[in-house]
Order: C-alpha cells, then structure tokens, then sequence
C-alpha cells in the first residue's frame, strides 16, 4: 500500500523505466516459451517499483477510467481456453492512492474511479511473469475508445510525473494485431506475412529515430499498417509509452519476434 500521503513517496533522481510489452495469446501467461523467459529476465533486472500503472488492450470505455479498488479481481476476459488458464489467478493489491493521483494530475479530462474491473489478461497474462509474488499494487487506465491517437498521447504526458515517485508505467498490447489474417496453422512458428514484418519495422524505425508524429499518425503511414493496425486497442498502450518516456530514454527492444503471420511480440524498454 502507498502512503496515503503521495508526497511521502521520495522523489527520485532516476525515473522508473517504461515498457511496451507485446503479450500476445493469453495462453503465454501459463505456457513456457522464450517470451515469457524475456518477460522474467526483465522482471529480475528492473528496479522494485512502488506501484505499477498499466495500460492493457483490453479496457476500453467511454471515457476514461482508473481502477480505485485496494484488491483488484483477476479478470478471465477471453473464451475457448483450458481450465488451466481460467484457474489462474493474480492476486495483486490495488492502489487507491495511485489511482487518486493519476487523477490529480490530468487536467485534460477528468479521469473516472472506478471500482468494478480489476486486472484483466492484458495486465495479469505479463506482470505474473514480471512479479510473480503479486505484491507490487497494480492500478489500471482504460482506453477511451472516442478518442484519437493524439489525445492519448497527450494524457500519457500528463501522467510522466508518476516515474519519479517510483511507478513502473507499462503498456500491454501488440504492435501488429489483426487476427482476421492470423495463419492458426503457424501459431508456434516466428512467422509473419510480408505486410506484418513492413509494419513492425517501420514502427521500430520510428521508434529509433523518435518519430513521434509518425507513429501518432500511423493511419497515414500506408497500406501495411492500415492492415497490421485494423483496430487501435493494441496499438494505443504504445502511444501511452511513447507520451511518458523521455528523449534522453535509452531504447532497448526485445521479444521481436512474429507469430501467426499477422501478430508480433515485439516488446519496448525505455530507460532502465
């Protein structure tokens, strides 16, 4: 639990680093495969946080919501999966305080608590891997679904002041995600069509070279990503990344890889 007082938490010198964490299927949260290896590695070698602020692909509301619960359900938002997966639960506080003060700080909207979600596989299926004693509070921020690329990115940078008190700011969605064009044949395979590689790399290209208007803009950026982009949800975690990190942020990318033809894995750190 924080203090209840958000100023008790020291202000650090060194922000908490950012991530953009490609989660895929839900099953990656129980299966064990080289991602979720990376997913563990990277847990072990980033600094504890005081709390954890994510943004998953898998909240998406009119408006925009924060849960405000201090024990947040584990969510099992998919169908068709094995009990396994179902069984599995993260039992993660919340943070009322975290959650207040992400209100206070955004003043281009206002930011609604909420406390009937909870933690839903875009959030679980990752930080079980990342901290899997579930004692880091978790708070999650939905995904205005009204609103534009632009808008979330200039929220996001409302929220960049939380690095320095220690929250950990993590994005969960995919780069590329269409699965009308997934090849279920080659699920298990590193493989991506033609048009899915063109895409991721032109994201990490953009990435690379801090083309945030470009990526913020990314229906403009031809056919490729207009297929590798169908819908945003798993596209707009990473423009929350890219508004909180700073250009001084070293970038480091890992889990670059396809899978299915039409996803990819492809995972961001900044900082660090």
């Amino acid at each position: 639990m924080l203090p209840s007082t958000w100023f008790e938490l020291p202000l650090q010198e060194k922000p908490m680093p950012v991530l953009f964490l490609g989660h895929g299927s839900p099953m990656n949260a129980i299966e064990e495969n080289p991602f979720v290896a990376e997913f563990r590695r990277l847990g072990k070698t980033l600094p504890r946080p005081a709390a954890i602020l994510c943004i998953s692909a898998h909240w998406e509301t009119r408006g925009t919501h924060v849960t405000a619960m201090q024990a947040p359900r584990t969510i099992h938002d998919f169908g068709g999966f094995p009990p396994a997966l179902h069984a599995v639960q993260y039992p993660a506080p919340g943070s009322p305080e975290l959650a207040q003060r992400t209100q206070q700080l955004v003043d281009i909207t206002e930011i609604l608590a909420d406390h009937s979600w909870g933690l839903d596989h875009g959030a679980w299926s990752v930080l079980k891997h990342l901290f899997p004693e579930a004692d880091v509070p978790v708070v999650q921020l939905s995904l205005d679904y009204t609103q534009p690329p632009a808008y979330h990115y200039a929220l996001a940078q409302q929220l960049k002041a939380l690095r320095h008190r220690g929250i950990l700011i993590v994005g969960s969605g995919n780069m590329v995600h269409n699965l009308r064009q997934i090849a279920w044949n080659k699920l298990d395979q590193p493989f991506g069509f033609e048009w899915a590689l063109e895409a991721n790399d032109k994201f990490k290209h953009f990435l690379l070279h801090d083309q945030v208007d470009r990526l913020i803009g990314y229906t403009k950026e031809g056919a490729a990503i207009q297929r590798a982009i169908p819908s945003p949800e798993h596209y707009l975690p990473l423009v929350y990344t890219l508004g909180v990190r700073d250009e001084s942020d070293t970038l480091q990318f890992f889990n670059d890889v396809p899978v299915g033809g039409s996803l990819t894995m492809t995972s961001v750190v900044w900082g660090g």
